[in-house]
């Protein structure tokens, strides 16, 4: 391994490539810690309860911390939207589905369109964020700081476009550097935002599980990391990782044939292929949907709760319908959780997977599955197969989303540590490494070099 990074780091282009990307992220992570010149508390503690898991669980896949209002305080978060929109809309407005068929100048079109469309999110989004996490902290204390505020103890309109300025342009330059890392570094430069800001969160969870450990064996109590637990996690991490590098990189693998024809005195074509199919079809999208339509019924129920009397019957209802909504150890919580990624990892393959134009394809370049003939009937065994490894990912996808909750509410150990044996990181940042290593073996293929997750020694790397 020590040598194939020194040949990475050996090939001048490859070089200034990864150096210029490591730049780039830590750009990020710099703006990452510079907070709006308006605050004067630290938010980690401004929004409580239900609020608080709805804010850890979207920044995840926001590629920034929302209980901390900085100048990259969105994240990413707005383009990723906006980029959903425009997919789920290609699916069903037929003006932006031929503009996805105009090959590069429609896609150039949409990233224009998916451009506006974050500034617009960007702006109502930081505006809100600015009402319910800035204005009122913890105890209906404000966190901004009293030079900013007027007589009625509210942050002057000025300052007020200025945060929603700052954090939108804060969202837009992270959209550019995204940008910048596509076309002259290496690697999905949004992708990469992403694992940077999992990664950035692994340093204080291993402080947390060290700090909170002994050096003895407990007999597996709970709430005590010792020895044989910290045995457990390790070799936990292990297979949840192997499993999901083994989903994620799973195929079905459907056989093809292409149609002979003759052209002259010689004959081509009958060469034999196969159609690959991905079991997890759906990616991370549809963890990424179910949690966060999860954390919204609480929040909203326990908003509602607060503006009625504790003692009333009404406010307990509702406090308890949000402490239900919010407990994610719970078997309710659980099974909802996995029913809603079962919903959309059909809804998402729905949407991205089209067997009748998979078909066509098939039939325009003179291609059969054998058995099945062209067009109708090809369709149905395309969508039939899709349907039935879709329920294996979905199944797979379920069972790593409440790993992490296992593993909290069996050993104790901090949801922290618990949350990278699963979830939406873990999937996250599994997709995103391996996308990053298809990208330098690319470069490594090209100069006769093998690819990083081949057998050591020289030679060309197979093409497959």
């Amino acid at each position: 391994m020590l040598e194939k990074l020194r040949i990475i780091f050996s090939i001048p282009e490859l070089r200034k490539k990864v150096f210029l990307t490591i730049g780039l992220l830590a750009v990020y992570r710099i703006g990452f810690h510079i907070p709006l010149p308006m605050i004067a508390t630290n938010l980690e503690d401004a929004a409580g309860g239900g609020a608080a898991d709805f804010f850890e669980k979207v920044s995840v896949f926001a590629a920034s911390d929302l209980r901390q209002a900085t100048i990259f305080g969105l994240g990413i978060m707005p383009y990723i939207s906006a980029s959903i929109i425009f997919q789920l809309l290609g699916s069903v407005y037929k003006p932006l589905e031929e503009l996805k068929k105009e090959g590069e100048a429609g896609r150039k079109k949409l990233n224009e369109y998916t451009r506006y469309l974050t500034v617009v999110i960007c702006l109502v989004q930081s505006y809100m964020y600015l009402k319910f996490m800035l204005m009122t902290g913890a105890g209906g204390q404000s966190n901004i700081n009293p030079f900013f505020m007027n007589a009625d103890q509210q942050l002057y309109f000025g300052w007020q476009i200025v945060a929603v300025l700052t954090m939108t342009t804060g969202t837009v330059f992270l959209m550019w550097l995204g940008e910048q890392i596509d076309e002259y570094g290496i690697g999905n430069g949004i992708s990469l935002l992403i694992m940077a800001g999992i990664l950035a969160q692994m340093p204080k969870a291993l402080y947390e599980l060290v700090l909170g450990m002994k050096p003895e064996l407990t007999g597996l109590a709970k709430g005590q990391v010792g020895i044989e637990t910290l045995i457990i996690l390790v070799v936990l991490f292990v297979v949840v990782v192997f499993g999901v590098v083994f989903i994620t990189l799973g195929q079905r693998k459907i056989p093809t044939q292409s149609a002979k024809f003759t052209r002259g005195r010689r004959v081509y074509g009958g060469t034999r292929q196969h159609l690959p199919l991905r079991i997890n079809q759906a990616g991370v999208m549809p963890i990424i949907f179910a949690s966060s339509l999860l954390m919204i019924p609480g929040v909203f129920f326990g908003f509602l709760a607060g503006q009625f009397d504790s003692s009333g019957p009404l406010f307990r209802g509702l406090n308890l319908i949000s402490l239900t909504m919010g407990d994610q150890t719970s078997y309710f919580f659980n099974l909802l959780y996995v029913g809603l990624i079962f919903f959309f990892c059909y809804f998402w393959t729905a949407i991205t997977f089209n067997p009748k134009e998979m078909s066509d394809n098939l039939k325009e370049s003179g291609t059969f599955i054998p058995g099945y003939r062209p067009g109708r009937r090809t369709t149905d065994y395309l969508e039939k197969v899709m349907v039935r490894i879709t329920y294996v990912g979905a199944a797979f996808l379920g069972l790593i989303a409440i790993v992490p909750t296992i593993v909290y509410g069996s050993l104790g150990v901090p949801y922290s540590i618990a949350g990278f044996y699963g979830g939406t990181g873990l999937l996250i940042a599994v997709s995103v490494a391996f996308d990053l290593v298809q990208k330098i073996d690319s470069h490594l293929v090209m100069r006769n070099y093998r690819g990083l997750l081949e057998g050591a020694g020289g030679g060309t790397a197979p093409v497959v």
